[in-house]
């Protein structure tokens, strides 16, 4: 049964969470936390009432239970401080305390939805590797089971013939139940990569099999029992071995592409995987605290660049949007340097390092190196085109911003995180002048994500452009909503926008209303 609550809606038969239109990724066991705080909204439920709810009695940590609460908040747009849908009842237990409305389908059965029709398959070989199944019995091992997962699918995006599926489009089908012959129409690809992690003391079990996605028939598997000291050679060798059952003629070459430097330290790349979830989300909060995660990696392991590319993000997204703090914008930018003084085989380094150059050091030409240096390694890597299409669009490159934003979304065309490449794709609509297509670009990013703020500044300014005043202010009251502090000039002195764009854009999102 839907239950309806704010502008959220969750659908326990379809396991979704959806914010307006958008889908927020939720993990399956802070979908099941969620589903039962609401269900049980008219009480107080205690820690045990809800580790024998969601995770059937299970021995769990205080800080498992108490990280997936917070993950339940995040979800909900919610926090620890405010506790506007969960409440902390003190020394009782955890109380929902939103207004529901219960949804009955027998009442008011909803629409048959058509088929999605599925996307044609590219021209050259494809992928996409699910996410594995975490089978040690631990919820707390998920984080290093995706981080199998992420490490194979940057390996796989080095082969320069191979076109792959980004990380964030293949995690939506996680904790679901799926028929890989959909799994190939909904994305496009050819093969589908799935398997599973065991991890217990200092061993891994890791399994493999790859299936091609139009008949389902089983191309090659494989089980792997090692020392978790192997880890990397493990990843390695799925990753060939997947390449291999592709391409039968595979060149020793491209073997080699697959391998990239990893740290030295095992600790390091745990650490780095235990701050992705809350780094990814893009907001201060969730920087702030995978920050304190990297620098501890970054202490274990000082050359360890694709942490530093991540500290460089966190920083940016600090600077930002957290109150452009300078001394946010020195770590940023001393972190991106980093990235790329040790990262020259790490293209996804290499694209946090070129975004943050770009957008807060201003320095548009080694941000461009940096990328171009990213997609020589890795020209599938969505992450490139995806974070290089936003300094790309500051900078004046309209046309190049668009077809990166659209590189960036076919590549991951079920990303959570497609407002961005999205909203890109209307602000070089406007600057090109085609009015009328950024306002339906940019409306589709505001509907991907409402409540990131800079996607409505980049609707406002072609709104204002033609004339649609009421329409165009109506987003700028939107975007000061969720910014406040939000100021035109402000704004672009920081991300450094071009001269020759600039007073464009500032004058059209004055026209709307936003404050200078």
């Amino acid at each position: 049964m839907p239950y309806l609550f704010e502008d959220f809606a969750l659908d326990g038969d379809r396991r979704e969470l959806r914010r307006g239109d958008a889908l927020v990724p939720v993990e399956p066991q802070v979908f099941d936390l969620l589903q039962y705080l609401i269900r049980n909204r008219d009480r107080v439920v205690s820690k045990d009432d809800m580790v024998d709810a969601v995770w059937q009695g299970r021995i769990v940590s205080d800080a498992t239970l108490s990280s997936r609460i917070n993950a339940a908040r995040s979800a909900l747009r919610d926090n620890g401080e405010e506790q506007r849908l969960i409440r902390t009842i003190q020394r009782k237990g955890i109380r929902f305390v939103g207004a529901v409305q219960e949804e009955s389908r027998a009442e008011a059965p909803a629409p048959v939805e058509p088929a999605k029709p599925g996307l044609g398959l590219p021209d050259r070989p494809s992928i996409a590797v699910l996410p594995f199944d975490n089978m040690s019995g631990d919820p707390e091992q998920d984080y290093f089971a995706d981080g199998m997962v992420e490490d194979i699918i940057t390996g796989l995006s080095r082969i320069r013939w191979l076109f792959v599926i980004a990380r964030n489009s293949s995690f939506t089908y996680k904790g679901r139940a799926v028929d890989v012959k959909q799994v190939g129409r909904e994305l496009g690809v050819r093969y589908v990569l799935e398997g599973s992690v065991r991890k217990v003391g200092s061993r891994v079990r890791i399994t493999g099999q790859l299936i091609e996605a139009e008949d389902g028939r089983h191309l090659w598997a494989e089980r792997y029992d090692r020392d978790l000291t192997d880890i990397f050679a493990v990843q390695d060798e799925i990753t060939v071995s997947v390449v291999a059952a592709i391409e039968p003629n595979l060149r020793r070459a491209e073997i080699e592409r697959v391998r990239r430097k990893r740290p030295d330290n095992l600790d390091a790349y745990d650490l780095l995987l235990r701050a992705l979830p809350d780094v990814y989300t893009f907001m201060p909060q969730g920087a702030a605290k995978g920050l304190p995660l990297l620098e501890r990696a970054l202490a274990t392991e000082p050359s360890y660049a694709l942490a530093h590319g991540f500290a460089a993000w966190a920083h940016q997204t600090l600077f930002i949007r957290a109150g452009m703090h300078p001394e946010d914008r020195t770590r940023a930018i001393r972190h991106a340097h980093a990235a790329i003084e040790h990262g020259s085989g790490d293209a996804m380094a290499l694209a946090l390092a070129g975004f943050t150059i770009g957008l807060v050091e201003h320095d548009r030409r080694l941000a461009d190196e940096a990328f171009e240096q990213a997609l020589g390694l890795s020209a599938s890597c969505a992450f490139v085109y995806a974070f290089g299409c936003v300094p790309v669009a500051y900078g004046g490159d309209a046309a190049r911003a668009i077809a990166w934003g659209e590189r960036a979304m076919r590549l991951s065309p079920l990303d959570a995180m497609s407002c961005i490449p999205q909203g890109i794709i209307g602000f070089g609509n406007f600057l090109l002048g085609r009015h009328g297509d950024a306002v339906a670009a940019g409306r589709r990013a505001v509907e991907l994500n409402p409540g990131f703020s800079i996607l409505h500044g980049w609707l406002a300014a072609p709104l204002a452009r033609l004339g649609r005043l009421d329409e165009a202010r109506a987003a700028a009251v939107r975007m000061l909503a969720l910014d406040p502090h939000f100021a035109v000039g402000r704004w672009s002195a920081a991300i450094g926008i071009a001269p020759g764009i600039a007073d464009e854009v500032a004058d059209a999102m004055r026209l709307a209303g936003l404050p200078e």
